[in-house]
């Protein structure tokens, strides 16, 4: 008898860890927080690909993320480091704390939300509790991938492999995205994750988790982050510091508390 999700999640964190190693993100991300000194929170911090070089910086950072394998990877990163920690939640449901300068909601985060509450008010909760955490004059950071042609991106037929390798129990195979398709009147994009899983003995897992996303809108973001108090500072489309469009295929939103 075997834990078919404990062995597919444990799998799914290393195989992150060993694809997910983009820095452009990361520095772009550094770059427009600035220099000083910062107390930081990341939502869904993962591994630890933004959260260890943030406290290399000389920030003081703090990391919620709700996958424990994923929390696991972040201990060896950060031998020596100080100011920095994590711990498990669920960004939704659990309470983030407080007094901080600067929230993370980079990575896609937005569009990859994990809760069984309503996705488009997920993501509106998100901006209103990253003002709750936030210091008056604080600022959240938004990075997601974005098109003004979401019915092109999202509507792709078959299978696309996201990653494949083998972890270190032994367990290999890949995981892929199959029959993507956008929803326009929800603006819902929909697509099944497949897993195919060959453990160390022989046994394979097979299974399939449907999927549904909110794309938001420029338009929409713009509007909860009024809503919540927030005057934009910077909007990019790229790491290139681009207008956002379709060239650099990002929003990326740097927004102050009022």
């Amino acid at each position: 008898m075997f834990n078919e999700k404990e062995i597919i999640a444990k799998w799914n964190a290393e195989m992150y860890d060993l694809n997910e190693t983009e820095t452009d993100d990361v520095a772009f991300a550094m770059s427009v927080i600035g220099p000083a000194p910062k107390n930081v929170l990341e939502l869904a911090c993962g591994s630890g690909r933004f959260l260890v070089p943030l406290a290399q910086a000389g920030h003081t950072v703090t990391g919620l993320d709700s996958d424990p394998y994923m929390l696991e990877k972040i201990g060896p990163k950060a031998r020596g480091l100080k100011d920095i920690t994590w711990r498990m939640a669920d960004v939704i449901r659990d309470e983030w704390g407080g007094g901080f300068d600067v929230v993370l909601i980079a990575a896609n985060f937005l569009f990859n939300i994990v809760s069984e509450t309503d996705y488009r008010q997920a993501q509106e909760l998100l901006i209103r509790k990253a003002a709750k955490a936030l210091d008056p004059g604080g600022s959240v950071y938004i990075d997601y991938a974005y098109t003004l042609r979401p019915e092109e991106r999202f509507n792709c037929p078959g299978e696309i492999v996201v990653w494949e390798g083998t972890d270190s129990s032994g367990t290999r195979g890949d995981m892929a995205l199959l029959d993507n398709r956008y929803d326009e009147p929800g603006s819902m994009a929909c697509f099944t994750r497949r897993f195919r899983l060959t453990l160390k003995d022989g046994t394979e897992i097979r299974a399939d988790v449907p999927s549904e996303k909110h794309f938001p809108s420029l338009s929409e973001v713009r509007g909860w982050l009024d809503g919540a108090g927030f005057s934009i500072e910077e909007e990019y489309g790229g790491y290139g510091r681009e207008p956002i469009g379709e060239a650099g295929g990002r929003a990326i939103i740097l927004a102050r508390k009022r």
